[in-house]
Parts: C-alpha cells; sequence; structure tokens
C-alpha cells in the first residue's frame, strides 16, 4: 500500500479529474452533497472560504498491490481509507473517495478539504513521513502485499525520460550483483547503451559521484534510485570481491567448503539486501503521475486552476 499526496487551489480541477471517466464509483463521502460534481464542487469550494490557505485542496491516491486485488472489496478499502485519514488527522472534515478500476492494481482516491468544518487548517507538518509510515503499518495489520518497489512500475506505459531511467535502473540492478569492479560494470552497461561517467570533486581526481547516459539522456546514480549512487554501487562491487575471494581460497575439509559457501552467500546477501532496499510501493501509474505534477506545476502560476 503506498500514498501519493499532491495538494491544489481548484476543488473543480480534481473532482473532474478523478470522476470524468467511466471507470470511477464513488464509494464514500463525508458532509458534502452528491447531487452532481457541481453540489460536490460547491460543497468543497463553501467550506474552504473558511479559512485563508491558498491550497485548501489534498489529493490523495492510496494504490495496493495487484496480489490483492481479490481480497480489496469496496468495504475493505473504505475501511483502510477511513484508518488511514484518522491517523492523519484527517477526521473532521470533507471527503470524498472514488474507486477507480482502470489499472490492474486496486486504487482509490481521497479528496479532502484542508480547512476542516470548524474552518481550521489541518497541519501537513511532516505529511509525506506520516504518511509512508502509516501506509507500512495498515500494509502489515491488514496482511497486504508488501511490493519490493520499482518492480511494479508499467515500463511499457511509461515516457520520457522515465523510460531511459527506467531502463537504466533495470540494468543496474541486472548487473551490479554480477560485477567485480567497476571496469566490469562499466563494460556490462556498455552491452547494453549505457554510459558510464564519474564526477569528481574540484579539480582533483577524488571520485564523488557517478552519471548514467542512455538515449542522449544523463542521470545521476541517486536519481536513478537512492540505492545507485556512486558509494553504495562502490561499496557493493567491494562485497562481490571479497565474496568472491572467499569462494576461492583453499579449503582442508568439506566442511569447511560448506562453512566458506554459506558465509559468502551471506556476505552478498547483506551486499545486495543494502543495495536493494526499495520503499513499499504497490505501482505507479504515469497517468496520475502526471496529473499529480500537472498540479504542482499550475499551482506556481497565480490564479491559474488546474
Amino acid at each position: 500500500m503506498m500514498a501519493k499526496i499532491t495538494q491544489g487551489s481548484s476543488f473543480a480541477g480534481v473532482v473532474n479529474y478523478i470522476l470524468n471517466r467511466d471507470e470511477a464509483s464513488i464509494i464514500g463521502y463525508k458532509d458534502i452533497r452528491l447531487d452532481d460534481k457541481n453540489t460536490i464542487i460547491h460543497s468543497f469550494d463553501t467550506q474552504a472560504r473558511l479559512g485563508k490557505i491558498t491550497k485548501p485542496v489534498a489529493h490523495v491516491s492510496l494504490d495496493f498491490s495487484a496480489q490483492d486485488k481479490s481480497k480489496l472489496t469496496n468495504e475493505s478499502m473504505m475501511k483502510i481509507a477511513n484508518e488511514y485519514l484518522s491517523q492523519m488527522g484527517y477526521t473532521n472534515t470533507q471527503v470524498l473517495i472514488v474507486r477507480h478500476t482502470d489499472r490492474e492494481h486496486p486504487h482509490i482516491h481521497l479528496v479532502l478539504n484542508r480547512i476542516n468544518c470548524d474552518g481550521k487548517t489541518i497541519s501537513d507538518k511532516n505529511e509525506r513521513l506520516r504518511s509512508t509510515k502509516i501506509c507500512k503499518e495498515l500494509t502489515l495489520k491488514h496482511g497486504l502485499y508488501m511490493a519490493s518497489g520499482k518492480e511494479n512500475v508499467k515500463r511499457d506505459r511509461l515516457r520520457e525520460p522515465d523510460a531511459t531511467k527506467y531502463q537504466i535502473y533495470d540494468a543496474l540492478v541486472k548487473n551490479v550483483p554480477l560485477s567485480k569492479s567497476w571496469k566490469e560494470l562499466e563494460q556490462r552497461l556498455k552491452a547494453e547503451n549505457i554510459d558510464v561517467n564519474f564526477k569528481t570533486k574540484g579539480s582533483t581526481s577524488q571520485i564523488e559521484g557517478v552519471r548514467f547516459t542512455a538515449n542522449n539522456l544523463i542521470f545521476n546514480g541517486s536519481k536513478v534510485d537512492r540505492q545507485f549512487s556512486y558509494s553504495k554501487i562502490d561499496y557493493a562491487i567491494k562485497q562481490n570481491n571479497e565474496a568472491d575471494q572467499q569462494n576461492q581460497q583453499p579449503t582442508d575439509t568439506a566442511h569447511n567448503q560448506n562453512y566458506e559457501q554459506d558465509n559468502s552467500n551471506t556476505s552478498l546477501g547483506a551486499s545486495l539486501g543494502r543495495l536493494l532496499d526499495f520503499s513499499d510501493n504497490p505501482a505507479v501509474d504515469p497517468e496520475e503521475e502526471s496529473f499529480r505534477k500537472r498540479m504542482q506545476r499550475k499551482q506556481k502560476t497565480k490564479g491559474r486552476k488546474f
């Protein structure tokens, strides 16, 4: 389970976005009129005017793994959504909950008024950190599938520059565990049309960063994924080397042979565990990511609505 939070200034924009499609269904609401879209928007706008903030809209997309599809009914998703909202502090305010069924993974959209029913602003302090912690707790509590990050991103739906970034990401996931030197890693990536360049500190030869180039696009290692910074890849390569050396050490007995093999696997496993330490991410929907980015861009232009 993962939550993506966006703030905005126009309830009309977000309500139209989540309801203007055949696969949308309202599964929950609080303190709003549901006669039609206009009354929904009017309800939100009326309460928002009680406060004085420029971004009264909170839009949360709660995404679940496709592996949980059979167990996630409207009722169970509503229960989880209510627990999430309660722990996030969205209890005394307007809420609209809409389920979309156009993707393989189950997901619901929550539209929330950051001005509560008493006209007070609901705090967004550290909301993303709090949200991440709450999502993990609810995932474990309800026995949901704990996804392993970027593996579930739909590659065929990506556009540039994300398509190239994930091409590099997939190549690193495959080749870093196999490489015992930077030169070997460079050769392996070169075979997949990816170039490696290093960033040095000032005019010195001290390496402090790595960049990957493919399709005329350049990405810092940490921008591909936080676990692919120069220092973390370098550590993984050294661990691969140590594991290889342990495998090559002469042994006197079958017992020692087995022990060293087990120790090697543990060392390599620890290295990969650190390298591939992904956050929980059931799925990433490019269309929704595009909408979220549009909201954020247009918020910067005063007076323009998304």
